[in-house]
């Protein structure tokens, strides 16, 4: 654990004593910080943040250590540069890592991991978006909880443009957000909105000015984190099995968090202190 700055050319700054997490690319960039707050940073900034094979498996690994981490309690993720919080794949690599069929399954095992940890993570994930976020990078965004952008941020789904199939699920998970009809426009016209328009559609959650975005989330991460983590991971759990239409394995689940929740120190905790009118203080047990 060291005093760490996120700066160093990132295009931001962010004073904590925070834990670096191991991760092989340099071009993701994973902390844990005092409060227990994660962060991912998408660390390629000459490419507008695109995801690259390397940052596909950076992500599968940074979001299982946050997993692990008893001591997280929601991770905030953006990108580098302000210019994007990720534009998409990096299509300059398709010739070499998805030229065909054969590549596409070997590149889709990798990102089919990373993109696995987004939509399983059970702890609250917060989008923090700057400049584009398209395709690939809508997808991603799409997997937080809770989504923060500025006044300029794009958004958009690019790929009848590219001739590039979409997959099911992320298809799936767009039109739950925005609804069918929505989602349709989005694909088939293939064009960019405006963050005010992503708003209206419920793609985002809040717009936030560029000089204030940053304290905006780590605010909100800090007031989600300092509640009970088994009962904001129950009620995520919940939301998430209604919407994939309440799958019975899941509804059992559910339930199964919510009895721990009953059973669990905390419970006490919340009792205790609010009969003695003071701030609780959650041990995620």
């Amino acid at each position: 654990i060291r005093h760490f700055c996120l700066s160093r050319g990132l295009g931001f700054v962010y004073n904590f004593h925070v834990m670096k997490l191991d991760i092989e690319t340099k071009k993701i960039e994973a902390s844990i910080d005092q409060t227990g707050i994660g962060w991912l940073i998408f660390n390629n900034p000459d490419r507008h943040n695109a995801l690259s094979l390397e940052m596909w498996k950076g992500i599968g690994d940074a979001f299982e250590q946050f997993n692990d981490a008893n001591d997280v309690r929601a991770v905030i993720m953006r990108g580098a540069g302000g210019k994007a919080f990720v534009s998409g794949a990096d299509i300059s690599e398709f010739d070499k890592e998805r030229a065909n069929a054969l590549q596409r399954e070997t590149y889709g095992e990798v990102a089919g991991r990373a993109t696995h940890w987004l939509n399983k993570f059970e702890k609250p994930l917060i989008a923090l978006v700057e400049g584009y976020c398209i395709g690939g990078g809508l997808a991603t965004a799409l997997s937080a909880d809770i989504r923060f952008a500025s006044p300029d941020s794009k958004f958009g789904i690019p790929a009848a443009k590219l001739g590039l199939g979409y997959e099911y699920e992320g298809l799936a998970k767009l039109a739950r957000v925005v609804g069918p009809s929505r989602a349709r426009d989005i694909m088939f016209s293939a064009r960019f909105m405006e963050a005010e328009e992503a708003l209206a559609m419920g793609l985002i959650n809040f717009i936030v000015s560029r000089d204030k975005i940053q304290d905006s989330c780590v605010e909100y991460a800090s007031l989600v984190a300092a509640n009970a983590p088994l009962t904001v991971r129950a009620a995520k759990a919940a939301l998430n099995a209604w919407e994939r239409g309440g799958e019975e394995k899941e509804v059992v689940l559910v339930k199964e968090l919510v009895d721990a929740c009953f059973n669990s120190e905390d419970y006490k905790e919340g009792r205790r202190a609010f009969g003695a009118k003071e701030k609780p203080v959650f041990k995620n047990r």
